[in-house]
């Protein structure tokens, strides 16, 4: 998708569903999804508030993004 861009941000609060608030480093908060195929090779269990994760919004909408990534 040519409109993407990728950002990184830290997990504030784990949700239901996959689904994870996450504040970016310019102090935006936003709700973070796993997508699609991603589900089955992403451990969401491995996931707490304080991690850093990789995430990939679009301009159309900048309050939602999907997670690619979660950094160690």
């Amino acid at each position: 998708m040519s409109d993407a861009f990728q950002v990184e941000g830290r997990v504030l609060k784990v949700l239901a569903n996959g689904t994870l608030r996450v504040r970016l480093t310019n102090g935006h908060e936003l709700l973070a999804f796993v997508a699609g195929r991603d589900k089955t090779c992403f451990d969401m269990s491995s996931v707490h508030a304080g991690d850093t994760v990789k995430l990939q919004l679009t301009a159309f909408d900048l309050n939602v993004g999907r997670v690619l990534v979660k950094h160690k």
